[in-house]
């Protein structure tokens, strides 16, 4: 674990770095980062937030590293480790397309992948796993990890450093995000965090009793995070309108036809903007349409958002149905006939991320659980049985939004209204 340099970062000041990790820094994978912003079009509402995905890599190696030093300072993992769980949240997501989470929807609908799926690849297949072999790491394990699916029962808590509820994954995109969006909500003491955790039934448990304070805070965080940054009508505007652009030009673009890591690995947000702004004379309509889009991201002309439904997640059929890209198509299709507005035009848009906490690697929500010692021995306990607060915010509830051009917005409202209002919307469409 020698050091051998150091770089200074904005949020955690020096992060220092071995020498495998200098090597990994110095890839082409890794460096591939540095263009792809870690909020894709968040800049247009938040001009800060030009940020990328290779700062927050580095964040996550710094955080990742701190908590596998108090860990091993208790006597739970070993050197060794420490630098797996550093090269880990080093490499965690270096599977991202362009416009980070934006793209996810084009991994999903055209080639049924996320982008953890594709982050193990490259580390498997490109020079990544060649570095990692040379320094005497396994990159199968180390691909695993980065994506919190390390398949080793005793170490199944080392997942967690990488994608629990208490990730540096989470810690750093939650300060890191908010100091480049210059807002102050999600400021959290990442040290006590970790100085709170133990290792209970071979998971990691924050502590319940005294350190309760900055677990709720940073829960809070990230539910105010959602609200005021990643779900902001605005910034959701714009990435709607990147990913109906690549969307449409996908098949034209490649983007998701790749067939070797080197291919994938040239996918990047200026890479993709070119070619969609290079679509200008195509005369198909889907990449004429993909133009207007990126054009308008460009000019900041953004679709409007017309209607709003605040639904909660106990409605679990209506989630789902909504969670469904072909069953928002179908809603869309139908409000465009009764408004007479071409439905490529009327989007329906559901979050990415959910408003409440989540399992990171089940991709669904999960109960947070914390200890607490008593003199009849250690409790473990729901997050929410000790706190009011998160017994509340934790019933939270997600947002659907339509969206289309601005001269169609309250003839898309009116109809939006009945659509969605009177009897329950899940009865009125078929699977």
């Amino acid at each position: 674990m020698k050091g051998v340099g150091e770089i200074k970062d904005p949020v955690h000041g020096y992060i220092r770095f071995t020498e495998v990790e200098k090597k990994l820094i110095d890839s082409t994978p890794v460096q591939r980062l540095r263009n792809i912003k870690q909020l894709a079009g968040a800049e247009l509402t938040y001009p800060g937030a030009v940020h990328t995905r290779f700062l927050h890599s580095l964040g996550v190696m710094h955080l990742a590293g701190m908590l596998g030093v108090y860990l091993a300072e208790k006597g739970y993992i070993s050197e060794e480790e420490i630098q797996k769980v550093r090269l880990a949240g080093l490499l965690h997501d270096v599977g991202h397309g362009p416009f980070s989470h934006v793209y996810e929807e084009i991994l999903e609908k055209h080639r049924h992948q996320t982008h953890e799926d594709l982050t193990q690849w490259v580390i498997e297949s490109s020079e990544i796993g060649d570095i990692l072999s040379s320094h005497g790491f396994s990159k199968k394990e180390i691909a695993q990890l980065s994506t919190g699916h390390l398949d080793r029962t005793e170490r199944i808590f080392l997942n967690q450093v990488i994608a629990g509820h208490f990730s540096a994954d989470i810690m750093d995109y939650l300060a890191r995000d908010s100091y480049f969006a210059g807002v102050e909500y999600g400021k959290v003491d990442a040290q006590r965090l970790i100085s709170s955790l133990e290792l209970i039934e071979k998971r990691l448990m924050a502590d319940g009793s005294g350190a309760f304070g900055v677990l709720e805070s940073f829960i809070i965080a990230r539910m105010e995070m959602f609200n005021t940054v990643y779900f902001h009508r605005t910034v959701r505007a714009t990435n709607v309108m990147i990913a109906r652009a690549m969307d449409f030009a996908c098949e034209k673009l490649g983007l998701a036809s790749f067939k070797d890591v080197e291919e994938f690995l040239r996918l990047d947000d200026g890479k993709v903007l070119e070619g969609l702004l290079s679509l200008k004379k195509e005369v198909d309509q889907k990449l004429q349409k993909a133009y207007q889009y990126i054009l308008g991201v460009r000019s900041r002309k953004l679709l409007k958002s017309t209607y709003e439904l605040i639904i909660f997640r106990k409605d679990t059929f209506f989630s789902n149905l909504l969670n469904k890209p072909n069953i928002r198509r179908e809603v869309e299709v139908e409000i465009g006939e009764k408004t007479g507005v071409d439905p490529d035009f009327i989007v329906i848009d559901v979050p990415q991320v959910l408003s409440v906490p989540i399992n990171p690697v089940e991709r669904q929500r999960s109960d947070i659980l914390v200890y607490r010692k008593t003199p009849a021995g250690v409790i473990v306990q729901k997050a929410t049985e000790l706190s009011p607060l998160l017994a509340s915010l934790t019933q939270f509830m997600d947002i659907v939004r339509v969206y289309t051009l601005p001269q169609f917005r309250e003839k898309v409202a009116e109809v939006c209204e009945k659509t969605f209002g009177g009897k329950p919307f899940s009865a009125k469409i078929s699977v």
